[in-house]
């Protein structure tokens, strides 16, 4: 990608976090029903970007032929599935699986697929943003009652 493409994808990529960091903050300075809002703020937002990273992997399988494979688009399935559960699970509960599945699926595309499918300035993005995202998340789980 151009260097303009590369650089508006890190922009995005990285003000993305700042609604991760929003529900964290409201855990932290809230309380009452404001404060569960931003709970369930975060839990949701971290459903939806899984939900994306899982998207990407579709788009890609689909658009090489060659690469597609039944376990692939499953496992591209798994991050929505993750994202689903962890909304209907409690507080805590949701956290710490939201925390697992980014930091899985981290594993699953700097493990498994690697630079055969994604390229690798996208894995170097998503290795940040991963572990922002994870850590956003704990502090998170650690900050709920």
């Amino acid at each position: 990608p151009s260097d303009a493409l590369r650089s508006t994808a890190h922009r995005l990529g990285y003000a993305g976090l700042v609604p991760f960091v929003a529900g964290v903050l409201g855990i932290v300075l809230l309380d009452g029903e404001a404060r569960e809002f931003a709970v369930r703020a975060l839990v949701a937002y971290g459903a939806v970007i899984l939900s994306f990273l899982g998207a990407v992997h579709w788009g890609l399988l689909l658009r090489e032929a060659g690469a597609v494979s039944p376990a692939r688009l499953a496992i591209g399935v798994l991050p929505s599935l993750l994202g689903w559960g962890a909304l209907l699970l409690p507080d805590r509960h949701a956290l710490a699986l939201l925390v697992v599945a980014f930091g899985g699926f981290w594993l699953y595309e700097h493990r498994v697929v690697g630079t055969a499918l994604l390229p690798a300035g996208y894995l170097d993005l998503r290795r940040h943003l991963s572990l922002a995202a994870c850590a956003l998340l704990t502090l998170g789980l650690l900050s709920v009652g």
